[in-house]
């Protein structure tokens, strides 16, 4: 009888899958393909089902980021015992189908980070017994049923419907019991109306967000005085309109609090005093972007566990209060775009921690104090636009941790100390203009061969311009536009190789424009505007604006310049020696690719080289190596004969097939191509030995080997969750499968692997065996960082040996690529730039329409992190400045492979406490 009931249970649950399955359009990793071979696996067993002891009740469906494509079928309502359904991060299309609220006795319920449209279906509100309930980031529209909150039921402990587009009130009326509700996430809809009173029943509430809506009316301090649970509250960029005291006092009920993010509102009136009642547990406080003034209250002092304080874009004056310097748990100080006035106070030398400080935009006055030296993890110093004087100190030398400066528009005079010129370890941005600092420019600045940009514009610099500024080889923008400064212009400067923006206009420079400007291949803003060169100019994507003001200046290619005298004849004689250089030119650079492509191959696979001897049979060569004996027939047998639809990759070296041992085991088999192999077969036996001692859970291991005088094979697990490329670029050209969050992951999985094999693998004894010659070797990692075309280093291309600065570069890239979803091959790079060069013409000014990018193109993160959208947008432009470090052009101001793990293990920690607090 019990099985004739299992039999009858099961058919039941079939059928309900087979209409769903029906639904499924595209299910590119075979998830489901065990649903299709039904009569021999019981329902129970399918992937995603999880049933009763008893085996005779579909109790859950989980089929989450399994990327299936299509519609949800009504039938699923068919599984009355369903207590658990979770369809999120796939891509299925239409409406919530209604039949979905009969399942009565579901407790959790995710269909977000879909493409679902319509409305929510009312049908929602009939689950009696419903505690968690996920319809984020799809595209539902309209109002929110009153009935998904108030249906006599008192179970929902979590609430996530943000990321749609949903509009009208917040239905929270007196007769919702909303009693045990925890978390109530309502982000990026477009929301009106006032926060309901009756959200102060809901006093286990530790989640509230409400970030960019259009809710307005005072901020609601009636309710959160009874939420005491709080930790976190996000109600930025909505239209809220109130003073701050009556909010604060009420939350200082709230003992738990972490983050407060207020920003983006019409909020007005002073910082009160009671700001010392908030908790001292606040970590983050966001009160930019509002109408706040008055001043900075010293009580402040009581939040002492602030790691990031933002009150930048505000009215507030008066002086910056000491007491700031005693949080000394402090990251990052916004308080840019003010009207405050005084010193900077010389204890901020004291704050360790502060990475970020930005003052910029105020009316600050005096000296810059001398103690930013003592602060050893600054990275970034904004004091620009205020009314600083005095000299630059030349202690800022020591801020061993600095990347970015920027002390602009005040009124600082004096020269260049030359020990500031020496601070070698900026790496992004210099910006000194619009001061009256006078004297030479000092060759010592050659010393920040990292930084990116260097803006010394609007001065009253003198003397000629160093030589030496050729050796800030990593320099893409460099101004020094409206000074005195004379003398013929360095041909070094044009050699730069990645110079784009370059401005001297409004100096008194003379003689001829060198020839490297004109042969440079990557400036795109160029300006000579307004001084006394002359001579023959040929630029051809330059008018006449980039030339002003220069009499002595003729060409024969921009009009309104005068024509030069015998400028026929000059083109005459040179024409018939300048197309064969381009002729061969061009061929070699259509070699380079190839060879680099292999030499680079040949360093990445570094990991995977050492020299063992040649066995023409391939047993005996399983049994040297220990590996699993595993014959050619067995390789054919399971990829189908190395049939074309178990090709899942191919290389320069081979393809890669997919299969199945009889063993069940699935692997994927890379076969190096017959033509190859004869070249390459010690490099392959120096492979096989080194996969076979590497030991890393981020680097794959090797399961054995097939090798014979006509085929050759490595044998490796399959991953079956497909490629970087395959998530990162969906075929559907949508947003990428993977969050930001996953993002982070990935890469810093990436860095720590690679930083095994620099430093704990045994390469040293992999470098003493590489070729000299670069022969390429065969690698499991054709396709991955190094070996294409667009990732390799760009020393490789003067003759370089391999080396872990080349990974670094390829690394960055990949870094730069996953973070633009930008491939390094893009149509877009035709003109002759790369992936690192576009990105660099962005900084610094220019990078937010690349962050917004990155923050829309990613699958959205879950509800616990997409709520904080600066430390994202923090996040992304960080990892930016990173890959811009990691692809300098000098090889030897690139970081360690150890740095970049670092930062990227520092942001993988950060990122993943959040979600703690949801356990």
């Amino acid at each position: 009888m019990q099985i004739q009931t299992k039999n009858r249970i099961g058919l039941e649950s079939k059928l309900a899958f087979k209409e769903f399955v029906l639904g499924v359009t595209s299910d590119p990793g075979n998830i489901l393909q065990n649903w299709s071979n039904s009569s021999s696996v019981h329902v129970c067993n399918w992937t995603g089902i999880t049933c009763n002891e008893k085996g005779d009740s579909v109790l859950e469906l989980d089929l989450s980021g399994a990327s299936l494509r299509g519609s949800i079928s009504p039938a699923i309502a068919r599984l009355s015992r369903l207590t658990v359904l979770d369809l999120s991060r796939n891509f299925f299309e239409g409406s919530i189908p209604r039949e979905v609220g009969y399942l009565s006795e579901l407790k959790q319920l995710s269909l977000s980070s879909n493409l679902l449209r319509g409305k929510i279906p009312s049908e929602l509100g009939f689950f009696q017994g419903l505690e968690y309930l996920d319809l984020g980031s799809n595209n539902l529209g309209g109002d929110i049923p009153v009935s998904l909150f108030c249906n006599g039921t008192s179970s929902l402990e979590y609430v996530d419907i943000s990321n749609n587009s949903l509009s009208g009130s917040i239905p929270l009326n007196g007769e919702c019991d909303i009693k045990e509700l925890r978390y109530l996430l309502l982000w990026s809809n477009k929301l009106t109306g006032q926060v309901p009173r009756a959200l102060s029943n809901s006093s286990k509430l530790k989640w509230l967000d409400f970030e960019n809506n259009f809710l307005e009316g005072e901020l609601p301090f009636e309710i959160v005085k009874n939420l005491s649970k709080l930790q976190f509250v996000y109600l930025s960029y909505n239209r809220f309109s109130s003073s701050l005291e009556p909010f604060f006092l009420a939350l200082s009920n709230s003992p738990g609090l972490q983050e407060l993010e207020l920003a983006g509102n019409r909020l007005f009136g002073k910082i009160p005093d009671t700001i010392r009642n908030l908790p001292g547990t606040l970590v983050q406080l966001h009160l930019d972007d509002n109408q706040i003034s008055g001043g900075i209250p010293p009580s402040i002092l009581n939040l002492l566990n602030l790691t990031l304080l933002n009150l930048s874009s505000n009215s507030l004056n008066g002086s910056i209060p000491k007491e700031l310097c005693h949080m000394e748990k402090l990251e990052r100080l916004y308080l840019s775009d003010n009207i405050l006035s005084g010193d900077i106070p010389p204890c901020f030398g004291n704050v360790s921690k502060l990475g970020l400080l930005d003052l910029s935009k105020n009316r600050l006055s005096n000296l810059i104090p001398d103690t930013f030296s003592n602060v050893s993890q600054l990275r970034k110093l904004l004091l620009n636009n205020n009314k600083l004087v005095g000299t630059i100190p030349t202690s800022l030398s020591r801020c061993v941790n600095l990347e970015t400066l920027d002390i602009s528009h005040n009124q600082l005079s004096g020269s260049i100390p030359s020990d500031f010129a020496r601070l070698s370890t900026l790496k992004m941005y210099l910006n000194i203009s619009n001061n009256q600092l006078n004297g030479s420019l000092p060759p010592e600045l050659s010393k920040m061969n990292m930084v990116l940009a260097m803006d010394l514009s609007s001065n009253n610099f003198s003397g000629a311009i160093p030589t030496q500024l050729g050796s800030c080889i990593a320099l893409e923008l460099l101004n020094l536009s409206g000074n005195a400064l004379e003398g013929s212009l360095p041909d070094s400067i044009g050699k730069l190789p990645f110079l784009v923006n370059f401005d001297v206009s409004r100096n008194i420079l003379s003689g001829k424009i060198p020839e490297s400007f004109q042969k440079s291949s990557t400036l795109k803003h160029l300006n000579f505007s307004f001084n006394n060169f002359s001579g023959n100019v040929s630029f051809s994507v330059f008018d006449i604006d980039s030339f002003l003001g220069n009499p002595g200046l003729c060409s024969s290619s921009i009009a309104a310049l005068p024509m030069c005298k015998s400028s026929h004849r000059k083109r005459s004689i040179h024409l018939p020696v300048l197309l064969p250089v381009l002729v061969i030119a061009t061929f070699l650079m259509s070699l380079i690719p190839v060879f680099l492509k292999s030499k680079s191959k040949n360093k990445f696979s570094k990991i995977f080289s050492q020299k063992i001897g040649y066995e023409e049979d391939e047993e005996n060569e399983s049994e040297e190596h220990n590996y699993p004996k595993i014959s050619h027939q067995e390789l054919v047998e399971a990829t189908n004969g190395f049939n074309g639809s178990s090709l899942i990759g191919a290389g320069q070296f081979g393809q890669v097939y997919k299969g199945i041992l009889k063993d069940n085991t699935k692997i994927a088999v890379k076969v190096i191509s017959y033509a190859k192999s004869a070249k390459i077969s010690e490099s392959f036996n120096r492979e096989c030995e080194v996969l076979k001692n590497t030991r890393h859970r981020n680097l794959i291991r090797i399961i054995t080997i097939c090798s014979r005088p006509d085929f050759k094979a490595l044998v490796l697990p399959l991953m079956q969750n497909g490629s970087l490329e395959d998530h990162l670029y969906p075929s559907d050209h949508g947003l990428s499968h993977l969050d930001l969050v996953q993002m982070v992951r990935i890469l810093s999985d990436v860095a720590e692997g690679l930083v095994y094999l620099h430093h704990y693998a045994p390469v040293k004894e992999v470098e003493k065996n590489m070729e000299a010659d670069g022969s390429p070797s065969v690698s499991s990692t054709d396709g991955l960082l190094c070996g294409s075309i667009g990732y390799i280093a760009p020393e490789y291309g003067m003759g370089r040996r391999a080396s872990t600065q080349g990974d670094v570069y390829s690394f960055g890239v990949l870094l730069l690529e996953m973070v633009t979803r930008k491939r390094p091959t893009d149509v877009v790079f035709n003109d002759g730039s790369s992936l690192h060069e576009w990105v660099k013409s962005h900084y610094p000014h220019n990078l937010e329409p690349i962050i917004k990018e990155a923050l829309v193109n990613y699958t959205p993160v879950s509800s616990t992190m997409s709520c904080n959208t600066k430390l994202l947008h923090d996040m992304v432009q960080e990892l930016i400045e990173l890959g811009l470090i990691c692809t300098q052009y000098n090889p030897s101001t690139r970081p360690t492979m150890l740095d970049v793990a670092h930062e990227m293990a520092t942001w993988k920690e950060y990122l993943s406490s959040p979600s703690s607090l949801l356990t």
